[in-house]
């Protein structure tokens, strides 16, 4: 009886690295690297970083979640509502 459910637990755990790891990969090296933005208060360009783990992480059970992880108008912006990721 151990067997097939050992058997079943393999199977189910390739599976999930199948699909779950190239997803996860997929989703940091998409979001991984710096970007230019316009900044929605200022109007003006601005260089952000996203936290690609946080958006890997969130891939894996939907859409990637983003965040700003570092940005050119720091410290003096710091806590703006990050409005310049919509346009991702």
């Amino acid at each position: 009886m151990e067997t097939p459910l050992l058997t079943i637990t393999a199977i189910a755990a390739v599976g999930l690295l199948y699909v779950l790891l190239p997803v996860a990969a997929d989703t940091y090296r998409r979001y991984g690297r710096r970007r230019v933005v316009t900044c929605p208060e200022t109007h003006g360009l601005a260089e952000i970083r996203i936290d690609a783990s946080y958006a890997a992480r969130s891939a894996l059970v939907g859409a990637p979640a983003l965040r700003v992880n570092a940005c050119t108008r720091w410290p003096e912006r710091k806590g703006c509502p990050a409005n310049c990721i919509s346009e991702e």
